[in-house]
């Protein structure tokens, strides 16, 4: 078996008026989330968050369109996902980045991955999360959105 590498990205997808893009997850109903994935032998952490966005989304950025905060949180893995990890790991370590788009913007879910999508206001969908690292990554985006020169 080949287990997961507990080195993460987050992506989070967002419009310029800051709605969020959430995926709900196929396989934990009401799990809503932004695109994350486990970082494969040999990928760079931007090329995974690309990869990841594309294979849950359709959606095809240039790594010029990604943002990567520099900025990492570490988790408790759910106990109900450990399984895909090494015996014994506990913890990953998620790296963020955040991509724009416009609200047109089509979406193609990977099938038996997520069964739904839904772009909500940020306040919102820092509430819908049901991970506290995506919760705080949406409230630093809008943060960060404030502090941007306008």
């Amino acid at each position: 078996m080949t287990y997961k590498q507990p080195i993460s990205v987050l992506v989070l997808i967002h419009t310029p008026a800051l709605e969020i893009l959430l995926l709900e997850r196929a396989d934990r109903a009401g799990f809503w989330q932004s695109v994350t994935g486990s970082v494969e032998l040999g990928e760079l952490l931007w090329q995974t968050a690309l990869r990841e966005l594309e294979e849950e989304t359709g959606i095809i950025a240039s790594p010029s369109q990604l943002e990567d905060w520099q900025q990492q949180q570490c988790y408790e893995i759910y106990p109900h996902w450990r399984h895909r990890y090494a015996p014994g790991v506990t913890q990953n370590t998620e790296h963020v980045f955040s991509v724009q788009v416009t609200p047109d913007q089509e979406i193609r879910l990977a099938p038996g991955e997520h069964v739904a999508w839904q772009w909500l206001p940020w306040t919102m969908a820092a509430d819908r999360v049901f991970s506290e690292t995506n919760a705080v990554a949406i409230r630093d985006l809008a943060q960060r959105a404030r502090l941007a020169p306008k």
